[in-house]
């Protein structure tokens, strides 16, 4: 069975999804440890990859034993091993958080929730695992379906926000299948390593460049870069909190994985750094979204929807690193896949916590909550001080390695953007602290009172790792760095 694990990982989802409805009709009450079951178990099956793939090299798994490129294949490499434990343990994550978060926010419609919630966490590790891009592009779909799904159940205006997410995806698979399309009428095949050797003798062709300008249109929307974010305010702020602490972890890291798996692995370096400046117009997008994210961050009252532009401006610095394209900012922008998701799962937690035990949602109005939710408040403290980038957090390692990448490529800009944003980013988390610990209460005494343990020991781990990670930035950054020297140049 081991050697099955790769599409198991898949088949767990899809099955679990399937007889969620089943076991909801018997008892309710058993979706909640159902969804946690199998995101569990992909999250162990990642583990085990993981380590497969650091032991012994990639691996590469046929389905129905058709040999590619006629048939579907999984190929496990380093990058996306590293992914796969990240959006596995974070779905698992959430689902232990949700059963109290979903209960209180979005109550009697957990049933088709965790369907859609399992399809979804399935959707984004088939993408991450397909080595055929066609068949990334249908987990994709698959996600997509689910996440405008999960949006749409939150507050009163989740409807429209994930109506709005729903044109804007539609646009983007559209862009993406077409791309895919130009590149299967050019070269005959699908699988991602079969068209990285045979796209070369074709780059001359101005139908590649065309699929190239597709492909990384859509991909952008998916992840939200500016000026293409649009759709992700919205559908953060108004989703539950738990759909909105999972898809801020996950769903625009897959996305930004797809593009690098594009850029990077189906096309060569080459071609998108030198012959096309795609990297080079990436960086300056990205870097105009990082100051972008955070000034409009500063402006908003709403704690989920100051969060929300907050991941635009981190989205920006991911891409910077990406497109920068030497080995230290390919590194840190990697590095930072993992250090948002950290951070932000926790944030968007307490901010879900915080509504559940009071209701508030403005930050001026959370006078006193240092007192009130001291451990949940301490979780969000060392988040935001991550996103800031102080160390000993995971985020100061990402952010370095974002900036010296910048210093080597002499490229002073970029260093002034990623400095200038982390005092932007102090000024908006500054507020919060200042309200949460000095701000005077309009009660006298204020009581204890966290929220219960499956929604707070998630927040305190979360938090825990994101220091861990920090003083322990090596091994990360050891992962990262294999696969970064084999790509680049």
């Amino acid at each position: 069975m081991i050697e099955h694990f790769p599409v198991l990982i898949i088949a767990v989802g899809l099955l679990g999804a399937f007889f969620t409805p089943i076991i909801g009709l018997i008892r309710k009450e058993l979706c909640s440890p159902w969804a946690s079951l199998i995101t569990l178990l992909q999250f162990l099956i990642s583990i085990f990859l993981l380590y497969q793939v650091l032991a012994a090299g990639n691996i590469s798994y046929w389905l129905g034993g058709w040999q590619p490129p006629w048939g579907i294949e999984y190929a496990i490499d380093i990058l996306n091993a590293f992914v796969l434990v990240l959006v596995a343990g974070v779905c698992f994550s959430v689902s232990i958080y949700a059963k109290k978060s979903l209960g209180f926010e979005v109550p009697g419609k957990e049933l088709p929730l965790y369907t859609l919630y399992i399809l979804l966490s399935t959707g984004m590790l088939g993408i991450v695992v397909t080595g055929d891009i066609f068949n990334l592009y249908v987990f994709l779909e698959i996600g997509s379906l689910a996440a405008y799904a999960l949006i749409a159940v939150g507050d009163r205006q989740s409807l429209m926000a994930s109506f709005n997410y729903m044109i804007m995806g539609t646009i983007s698979a559209s862009f993406i299948l077409l791309g895919i399309g130009y590149l299967y009428v050019m070269t005959g095949t699908l699988n991602m390593a079969d068209l990285s050797e045979r796209l070369p003798e074709l780059y001359g062709r101005p139908v590649i460049l065309v699929a190239l300008a597709l492909l990384v249109v859509g991909l952008s929307i998916k992840t939200a870069l500016f000026p293409l974010h649009t759709w992700l305010p919205d559908a953060y702020t108004h989703a539950p909190s738990a759909v909105s602490a999972m898809l801020a972890g996950t769903f625009t890291k897959v996305g930004i994985y797809a593009l690098i798996r594009v850029m990077f692995t189906v096309i060569s370096p080459e071609y998108v750094i030198e012959t096309v400046p795609v990297m080079n117009i990436l960086s300056w997008v990205a870097a105009a979204g990082i100051v972008a994210g955070s000034v409009l961050a500063i402006a908003q009252y709403d704690i989920k929807r100051m969060l929300a532009y907050s991941s635009v401006s981190q989205i920006g610095y991911i891409i910077l690193g990406v497109s920068m394209a030497n080995k230290l900012a390919m590194t840190g922008g990697i590095l930072h896949i993992l250090s948002h998701s950290l951070m932000k799962v926790g944030l968007f937690m307490v901010a879900g916590a915080i509504i559940y035990r009071t209701g508030i949602r403005n930050i001026y109005q959370l006078k006193g909550m240092g007192k009130k939710m001291p451990f949940t408040m301490a979780a969000f403290v060392i988040g935001a001080l991550s996103m800031i980038g102080i160390p000993p957090t995971i985020g100061f390692a990402s952010k370095f390695y974002l900036a010296w990448g910048a210093l080597e490529a002499e490229n002073w800009v970029f260093v002034a953007v990623i400095l200038l944003s982390s005092l932007l980013t102090a000024v908006y988390f500054w507020r919060i602290f200042e309200n949460v610990y000095f701000g005077v209460h309009e009660h006298e005494e204020i009581k204890k009172d966290e929220v219960p343990l499956s929604m707070l020991l998630p927040i305190l781990i979360f938090a825990a790792i994101t220091l861990l990670l920090g003083l322990f930035a090596s091994l990360p950054i050891g992962v990262i760095e294999h696969w970064v020297t084999g790509v680049l140049p």
